[in-house]
C-alpha cells in the first residue's frame, strides 16, 4: 500500500510572508563568496621561531623579545573607549606545530590580583583573567577562546555566530603557565595547530582579539576595542593576525578509548549489579576545515548530575546538555535568535518555547535515564565557504520504547559581516518499523544592519504520520543593541500539528509576541552612590492560540542597579496569566490545579553581592499571587571561596503557598549544597547534594577527576539517593560507584 503524501499546509499569513523574509539574504549566495571587510584596524604580526619555546610562564626566549607587541588596550568597562588603567603587552609566535601567546600584564598593585578558582573551565567573570579568541577561518562569526588566570587555570570555549551559541564545555589540547612578577603577572600559552580547524589557503589571515579583566576595579579591557554592550564573542570586532603560516594540514587522528566499571543498586532494589563497559571515540581531520567524530558505545557516567529546582509551572523542567560528544561544535547546529548582551550569565538563555535541536532527546529518557547508543557520527566544520554540521546516531530499545535512528544536517553560509543564511534537516525513524517517524526541515536567515541591528528569522516545516495540517513553526525578531538603548521585538508561531522529536518546546497552536527593551543610563551621581549603571527594562511575552484567544502572558517590568563592585539589585513586578486546559499537579501534597483561567501579580527582588569576595550572597524574594492563591518565595545562596582551591555554595529555596483551587496550603522546600576542591589545575573533587525535607528525598553526586594526560581522565563517581515518602513503605537507598578511565592517543 502506497504511503500517503504529507504536505506542510501553512494557513497563517505571518508564516507565509516570513518565507520570503527568510530567503531574502540568499540572493547574495549566487553572486559569490567575497570575504567580509575588516572590522577593525588593529593588527598584530606573528613571528616564526625555529628554536624551541619552553612553556614555563617566563618569556625569556629570544623570539619573544623580537616579536612585535600588541598593546594599547582599551576599556570596555567601566569607561568605554578610555585607555586601560594597567598596561598589557601581548606577543604571538608560531613554529611548525604550535601557536604561542605570551602576555605581560602589568599591575600597579600586584597583591590586589583576584583569583578564586582553578578548576577546569572556571567561571572567569569574578577574578582577574587573560583571554584570547582566534577566528581561524576569518569569517567574523566563529572562534575559539582560551582563558587563564594568575594561577594558570584553563578554560576554553567555542564561539558560534558571534555569541548566539557559546559552548563552555568544549575541551581542547593546550598548555598554559603563569608567573607572578614584581609589577604584575605573565602568561605563556601553547596552542597546537591540530587543536584548531583552519584553512590557510582560503584564510591566510586570522581574526584575533585579547581581553583582560582587572576584577578589583571591575574593569574589562580589549586590545581591539569592543564597546560594553558586547563581549569577546563579538568576533566581527576582532583585530587581525598576520604573518602566520603552517605547511602541514590541520588534520589529525585521535583515538580515545575508555573502560568503565560500576556497581549499582537502584532505589528500592535488593542487590547491587556489577557491570563493565568499554568504548572508543575517534576524531579525524577529513580536510583542513572538516572534522569527523565517531563514538562507539559511549558512556556518560562521569557527567555532572542535573540540579533539581522547585517547579511551580505547568511545564516540565528544562535541563541543559552536559554530555561531551553532543557539546563539541554544538553551536553549528543552533537555529534561533541572536544573543543579547547578558551581564548575569555568559551564555545566551535558550528560548524554551522552541529549541529546534535539543540533543538530550537522543540517548536519554524524559527523566534523564540513559539509553544505550551503539554508534554515533558527527561531521562538523567549514568547506568551500559553508559551515556544515551533520549528525547520525542510533539508540537501542529501552524502558518500553523502540530503538531509533536519528539524523541532523545543518548548513549555513556567511554572506556579509553578521549576515548568514542556512537550512536544517532533522529526522527520527523507529527501528520497529516504518510507521513511527518524524521529519523537520527549514530555512533561517540572520541579517545585520548598521552593525547594531540584527534581523533573525526562520521558517520550519515538520512531517509526522497521520498529521495533515499545522505542521510548521516560524519566528522573526528584530534586535537593536546600543550602549544606551536596547530593544527587541518579534513574533513566533507554532502550528497545531507541529512535532519535533529532536527539539524542546512547551506547546503548539500558539503565537508568541516578544518585546524586550530598556535603557542603560550611567549618571555620575549614581557612580558616587556605588551604582555604575541603572537598567529600567521590560521583558514581555504574550501568548495566544492561533484563533487569537489569549492563553498566557509573562510581563516582567524591572529596574536593575549594577553596582560599582560587580553586585546587582533588581526590583520588578511580573503580571502573569495562564489558561489551563488540562489539570496538573505542582506539589505532591496538594491536588491538581483545575482547568481554568488564572491571573496574578508577583513582586520580585533579586540581587547578589560582589561574587569575587571570599563570601557573597545571591538572593531572590517573591511575594504575590500564584495560580488561585498567594505565595511567599525565598531563595538564598551563600557563596564562599576560602581560597582559590576551594569553593562552596549552600542554598535554600522555599515557597509557602495557599491555593483556593484546590483548597490547600503547602510548602515546597529544597536545600542544595555544592562543594569543590582543586588539588591542582588537573585534579578536582566536586560534590552536589540536594535534600527535600518535606518529601524526604536526598540525592548526592560526588565526582573525583584526575586529568592524567591532555584530554585523558580518571573519574571516580559516587551517587546516593534516599526516598522516604511520608505514608509510603521505606525503600532501600539507591547507590552506585563508578570508575572510568580514558586515554587520548594522538597521531
Amino acid at each position: 500500500m502506497a504511503r500517503p503524501v504529507h504536505r506542510v499546509i501553512v494557513r497563517s499569513n505571518f508564516a507565509a510572508a516570513l518565507l520570503a523574509a527568510v530567503l531574502l539574504p540568499g540572493i547574495g549566495v549566487a553572486q559569490g563568496t567575497a570575504r567580509p571587510p575588516a572590522a577593525a584596524a588593529r593588527r598584530v604580526t606573528a613571528t616564526e621561531t625555529r628554536l624551541p619555546i619552553v612553556i614555563d610562564g617566563v618569556l625569556d626566549e629570544a623570539a619573544w623579545r623580537s616579536a612585535s607587541p600588541a598593546s594599547g588596550f582599551v576599556q570596555s568597562e567601566p569607561n568605554t573607549g578610555g585607555a586601560a588603567t594597567e598596561a598589557t603587552e601581548v606577543r604571538v609566535l608560531f613554529d611548525a606545530t604550535t601557536l604561542y601567546i605570551g602576555a605581560y600584564l602589568h599591575d600597579s598593585d600586584p597583591h590586589g590580583v583576584v583569583v578564586n578558582d582553578i578548576r577546569k573551565d572556571f567561571v572567569d567573570g569574578e577574578q582577574d583573567t587573560f583571554e584570547v579568541i582566534v577566528d581561524t577561518f576569518h569569517d567574523r562569526q566563529n572562534g575559539y577562546a582560551f582563558i587563564t588566570n594568575v594561577e594558570g587555570a584553563r578554560a576554553d570555549r567555542q564561539i558560534a555566530n558571534e555569541g548566539r551559541e557559546i559552548n563552555m564545555s568544549w575541551d581542547a589540547v593546550w598548555t598554559v603557565k603563569t608567573t607572578r612578577v614584581a609589577d604584575g603577572w605573565v602568561v605563556e600559552m601553547a596552542i597546537p595547530f591540530h587543536t584548531l580547524r583552519y584553512d590557510f589557503v582560503a584564510a591566510p589571515t586570522w581574526g584575533i582579539n585579547f581581553s583582560r579583566r582587572i576584577r578589583r576595579k571591575n574593569e574589562l579591557d580589549f586590545w581591539s576595542p569592543i564597546p560594553r554592550e558586547y563581549t569577546l564573542a563579538r568576533v566581527s570586532m576582532a583585530g587581525e593576525l598576520d604573518g602566520i603560516s603552517h605547511e602541514g594540514a590541520s588534520r589529525d587522528l585521535r583515538i580515545k578509548p575508555y573502560v568503565a566499571g560500576r556497581t549499582v543498586r537502584a532505589t528500592g532494589g535488593a542487590s547491587f549489579e556489577n557491570t563493565v563497559a568499554a568504548g572508543v571515540d575517534f576524531k579525524y581531520g577529513v580536510t583542513q576545515g572538516l572534522r569527523l567524530d565517531v563514538t562507539v558505545n559511549p558512556d556518560f557516567a562521569q557527567v555532572e548530575a542535573d540540579e533539581q529546582q522547585v517547579n511551580l509551572t505547568q511545564f516540565s523542567q528544562f535541563f541543559p546538555e552536559k554530555r561531551e560528544f553532543f557539546l563539541e561544535n554544538s553551536g553549528i547546529f543552533y537555529v534561533g535568535d541572536a544573543a543579547r548582551n547578558n551581564r548575569v550569565a555568559l551564555a545566551p538563555t535558550p528560548d524554551e518555547d522552541l529549541l529546534l535541536f535539543f540533543s538530550r532527546r537522543v540517548g536519554l529518557t524524559g527523566t534523564g535515564r540513559p539509553i544505550d547508543i551503539p554508534i554515533g557520527l558527527r561531521l562538523t566544520g567549514q568547506a568551500a565557504g559553508w559551515t556544515i554540521g551533520a549528525l547520525a546516531m542510533n539508540t537501542k530499545p529501552a524502558f518500553g520504547t523502540s530503538g531509533n535512528n536519528y539524523g541532523v544536517l545543518r548548513v549555513r553560509r556567511n554572506i556579509e559581516k553578521g549576515t548568514d543564511v542556512g537550512f536544517v534537516v532533522m529526522m527520527r525513524q523507529s527501528t520497529d518499523g516504518p510507521t513511527s517517524w518524524n521529519q523537520v526541515f527549514g530555512v533561517d536567515g540572520n541579517i545585520r544592519f548598521f552593525d547594531k541591528l540584527d534581523w533573525n528569522s526562520y521558517l520550519i516545516g515538520t512531517r509526522t504520520p497521520n498529521v495533515q495540517s499545522g505542521q510548521y513553526a516560524a519566528r522573526t525578531t528584530l534586535n537593536y543593541e546600543g550602549q544606551f538603548f536596547h530593544g527587541k521585538g518579534g513574533v513566533m508561531e507554532i502550528g497545531a500539528g507541529f512535532a519535533d522529536d529532536l527539539g524542546y518546546y512547551r506547546r503548539t497552536d500558539v503565537r508568541k509576541w516578544i518585546l524586550e527593551t530598556g535603557i542603560r543610563p550611567r549618571p555620575e551621581w549614581g557612580r558616587q552612590m556605588g551604582v555604575r549603571e541603572f537598567h529600567p527594562h521590560v521583558t514581555w511575552a504574550y501568548y495566544e492560540n492561533l484563533a487569537g484567544d489569549m492563553i498566557g502572558k509573562t510581563l516582567h517590568t524591572g529596574l536593575t542597579a549594577f553596582l560599582n563592585d560587580g553586585g546587582l539589585v533588581e526590583l520588578s513586578v511580573n503580571p502573569r496569566f495562564e489558561r489551563i486546559l488540562t489539570p496538573f499537579a505542582i506539589n505532591p501534597s496538594v491536588g491538581a490545579i483545575p482547568a481554568a483561567t488564572y491571573a496574578w501579580d508577583e513582586w520580585m527582588l533579586i540581587g547578589q553581592t560582589d561574587l569575587s569576595r571570599p563570601v557573597a550572597l545571591v538572593y531572590t524574594f517573591i511575594q504575590g499571587g500564584l495560580w488561585s492563591g498567594t505565595q511567599s518565595t525565598q531563595q538564598l545562596s551563600i557563596v564562599a571561596h576560602p581560597s582559590f582551591r576551594m569553593g562552596a555554595t549552600v542554598g535554600i529555596s522555599r515557597t509557602a503557598a495557599t491555593l483556593a483551587a484546590p483548597s490547600a496550603a503547602f510548602e515546597a522546600l529544597l536545600w542544595t549544597a555544592r562543594v569543590n576542591y582543586s588539588f591542582t589545575t588537573n585534579m578536582f573533587l566536586d560534590a552536589l547534594t540536594q535534600f527535600d525535607p518535606n518529601q524526604r528525598v536526598f540525592n548526592a553526586n560526588v565526582r573525583f577527576n584526575v586529568i592524567h594526560h591532555p584530554l585523558s581522565d580518571v573519574f571516580i563517581v559516587f551517587n546516593e539517593q534516599h526516598i522516604d515518602t511520608p505514608g509510603a513503605p521505606p525503600q532501600t537507598p539507591g547507590r552506585s560507584v563508578i570508575l572510568k578511565v580514558t586515554q587520548m592517543l594522538a597521531f
